[in-house]
């Protein structure tokens, strides 16, 4: 149950972010609401047809799409009273972005994938909703720049894989997996921390 309510954390989380994307691109009511669906369950949803899971995630249980029209919902009222609290959202997207990709990665992990596998689809849980509202926004998704967004996903699935080998318990791997993607996104945040770019030679 713990799990579960973190889960529908973390997709608040990122619909409030499609929300505020859709608000930027300036998109009408059912548009913002559009985005900030996929921006929720898109990675999840590409997850689940990519593994065969029938039926996908969302479809089964309503509670994401309840957290969703919530989360919108409360991101259009507090916008049109409040200034827009960007830091508490990056922090809050962090700890979605954490949550999500491990939980992503235990769905692959139950269905029996090997451990590229495995952090493929965790990271594209993560990030996959993102790159879709990016593209729809006409951005360049955030994990084709410089931003340590999609590597710290992969940084502790992997932490997460390793503690799973090691016979760790999956609460302890999980907890563990989590940290290190909430921790070196954040830190990445704070220090403005990036990936190197690479250029062709003039």
């Amino acid at each position: 149950m713990l799990l579960y309510t973190l889960d529908l954390i973390g997709v608040a989380v990122f619909a409030a972010s499609g929300t505020l994307a859709g608000i930027a691109a300036q998109f009408d009511l059912l548009g913002v609401l559009v985005l900030a669906s996929i921006t929720a369950v898109g990675g999840g949803t590409i997850r689940d047809v990519l593994l065969g899971r029938h039926p996908i995630f969302w479809i089964r249980d309503s509670g994401p799409i309840y957290t969703i029209i919530a989360a919108t919902t409360v991101t259009l009222v507090w916008v049109h009273f409040l200034p827009i609290p960007r830091d508490a959202l990056l922090v809050a997207d962090a700890l979605g972005l954490a949550m999500i990709a491990i939980s992503g990665a235990q769905v692959a992990e139950k269905v029996g994938c090997q451990a590229w596998v495995i952090i493929l689809m965790g990271t594209l849980t993560g990030a996959g909703g993102g790159v879709i509202r990016d593209l729809l926004s006409a951005k360049i998704p955030l994990i084709l720049r410089q931003d340590i967004y999609a590597s710290a996903a992969i940084a502790g699935i992997i932490v997460y894989l390793l503690l799973r080998a090691a016979k760790v318990p999956t609460a302890g791997a999980f907890a563990a997996g989590f940290v290190t993607v909430a921790a070196t996104r954040l830190a990445s945040i704070a220090f403005d921390l990036k990936l190197p770019v690479f250029s062709l030679p003039q």
